[in-house]
């Protein structure tokens, strides 16, 4: 099943730690572009964060952004360093008993670096959490990628269907075409006088033919459809691949116009123009 290149998931999660949550976007772009907003305290494992985003998304431009809260760990109770406490308690002994000076104020104390212990979040169930609830957007982003890819696929389905309808109407018009023209030759030369020779007018004729002949125009247009019907089946990344065909049968859709000299096969060569044009803008969209 192909995949589209828009998309977007958001997961969170929680724990003593805080709250987290991911939000990745995704949109069309003709190589895998990921950029990252995160928090410092995640910056560490951004190079993990793009291999595990790469593993699920081959290409495309994805915006991946984590949002952190961390909980307030010293609001309840405050940790002091006792070994640091008594150390600046017998400096300060040291000073005021050498300087004649106050005691310092408590707080004051307090606030010396080190002497309170600030409790700080574990790290190693941080980036578990970030890594695991990553994971879990990326399914999410997948399945929403899926979604979309089958839809695209339903209408290049159908303008796949129609191409063929389109291909086989010219298909059907060319002998009456030719018939046509023969007549209409003949009819031209019969108003001439003199005589003409009758392998000369048949080669002319012949000629004319190649010149407009647009059967092999046919085949490839019949040929490079079935080809994205078999490509609409797989389940590797086809963007490209489409986007080939599209091109090809864009040309030989071209020609086809080209070589036309009967109205009705110039307006199905426009309608075919019109048909590959709107697979196209769907396809740009195609992983």
């Amino acid at each position: 099943m192909i995949k589209s290149m828009t998309g977007f998931a958001r997961r969170q999660a929680s724990g003593e730690w805080g709250q987290l949550a991911w939000e990745l976007r995704t949109v069309n772009h003709r190589y895998l572009d990921v950029s990252f907003r995160l928090p410092e305290p995640m910056r560490a494992l951004e190079s993990e964060f793009r291999a595990r985003i790469s593993k699920q998304v081959a290409r495309g431009k994805c915006e991946a952004s984590l949002k952190l809260e961390l909980a307030d760990t010293t609001s309840n109770r405050l940790d002091i360093d006792t070994d640091r406490l008594d150390a600046l308690s017998a400096a300060i002994s040291e000073v005021t008993s050498r300087v004649q000076t106050q005691a310092p104020d408590p707080l004051r104390v307090l606030g010396w670096p080190g002497v309170l212990v600030e409790q700080g979040v574990d790290q190693a169930q941080l980036n578990a959490a970030a890594l695991d609830t990553l994971n879990e957007a990326l399914t999410a982003l997948a399945e929403a990628r899926r979604s979309e890819g089958s839809k695209l696929a339903a209408l290049l389905t159908d303008r796949a269907n129609q191409i063929e309808s389109l291909v086989a109407d010219v298909t059907a018009r060319l002998p009456a075409i030719r018939t046509e023209w023969e007549q209409r030759l003949r009819d031209r030369l019969a108003e001439f006088k003199t005589e003409l020779d009758p392998a000369r007018i048949e080669q002319e004729f012949l000629l004319l033919l190649n010149k407009t002949d647009a059967a092999e125009e046919l085949d490839r247009l019949t040929a490079h459809v079935q080809e994205i019907h078999n490509i609409l089946q797989r389940k590797d990344p086809v963007g490209r691949r489409l986007d080939f065909l599209i091109q090809e049968l864009n040309r030989e859709a071209n020609t086809l116009g080209s070589k036309s000299q009967d109205a009705e096969i110039t307006r199905l060569a426009v309608e075919l123009k019109v048909a590959i044009e709107q697979m196209r803008e769907q396809v740009q969209n195609i992983e």
